[in-house]
């Protein structure tokens, strides 16, 4: 790999201000994502300069070079992976146009990014986020906690609880059919506590309905109106301003937690995987590393070297 640091930057050739004026003008491209194309264009244009080539006629091996270099400052991966799609860009515009014939960064393949891990509450975290409405009435409690307890205990996204209607719940409020993306239907079960609290919540639901707005939905808000997911999340902010976790939630995290407790007790991850209505498996494969990062918690805290504190004694037993 090369150490060397990317050379200062010169003007750009004319062919990339085209370019750039095409993203603009055509495209419609935003003013701030134009000035991150016009610096990595501007990084390319420099290291290109530097190896004695004009940027448009330059070879796959240059673009590489390129993207070492990057990599050498140490740019995050992330970095490095978004100048590689303003160079691609610029061919595929240059190949369109009649400005060469090949694409030379048609094959190359952007680096690897460690995907995060979800957000998500542990269980103890998650009883005591869902009895907030009740300790905090800050809003409706009843329906904010009947509210918490369908996403978390249904693994469901915001968009398909607030478009529950009561023709999709069950009978005994066990379970509900629920349309997901790609108006995909699945069948979700809900706890005994969801159960409870969804039943406390239909009681006096039909009171806050008012005249002339009849609504199908399970969740309303206060008016007596269909909720929105935009109101989900802000009714989910104001518990979470209350929680004092020191983590950034929002409602998603809910159906986070739901998988990630589901893999932690043993369940079989093609099981999670229909639960949440996951097209691919390795998407639903994430919460084994939560999983993982648990184990490593509970060792670190239990085990006698698991933490920073550890002992000299017995050493070459």
């Amino acid at each position: 790999m090369s150490n060397k640091r990317l050379p200062d930057r010169p003007p750009l050739p004319p062919l990339m201000e085209r370019y750039l004026a095409y993203l603009g003008a055509v495209r419609g491209m935003a003013v701030r994502t134009l000035a991150a194309y016009r610096e990595d264009l501007a990084w390319f244009a420099a290291s290109c300069r530097h190896a004695g080539i004009a940027a448009e006629a330059a070879a796959s091996s240059e673009i590489q070079r390129f993207i070492v270099d990057l990599s050498a400052q140490d740019r995050a991966a992330v970095s490095v992976n978004r100048a590689l799609s303003s160079v691609r860009g610029l061919y595929r515009w240059l190949v369109r146009f009649g400005y060469r014939k090949d694409d030379p960064a048609g094959s190359l393949q952007q680096l690897k990014t460690p995907r995060p891990l979800p957000v998500f509450l542990w269980v103890e975290e998650m009883a005591a986020f869902a009895a907030l409405p009740e300790q905090i009435p800050i809003l409706w409690p009843l329906r904010d906690t009947a509210l918490i307890l369908t996403l978390y205990s249904g693994g469901l996204r915001i968009s398909e609880a607030v478009s529950l209607s009561l023709g999709q719940l069950a009978g005994d409020l066990s379970g509900a059919r629920v349309i997901g993306k790609g108006d995909k239907e699945r069948y979700v079960f809900f706890s005994p506590e969801a159960m409870k609290a969804l039943e406390a919540y239909l009681a006096v639901r039909n009171e806050r309905i008012g005249p002339g707005t009849p609504t199908d939905r399970l969740f309303i808000n206060q008016r007596g109106k269909r909720i929105s997911v935009s109101g989900v999340r802000w009714i989910f902010s104001r518990y979470v301003e209350h929680a004092g976790l020191q983590k950034h939630l929002h409602p998603h995290a809910l159906r986070h937690s739901f998988a990630a407790h589901l893999v932690n007790a043993g369940c079989d991850v093609r099981v999670v995987q229909t639960l949440l209505g996951h097209k691919s498996i390795a998407t639903t494969q994430r919460y084994t590393h939560v999983n993982m990062e648990r184990l490593k918690a509970v060792y670190a805290k239990a085990h006698p070297h698991g933490g920073k504190d550890t002992h000299t004694e017995g050493k070459g037993t």
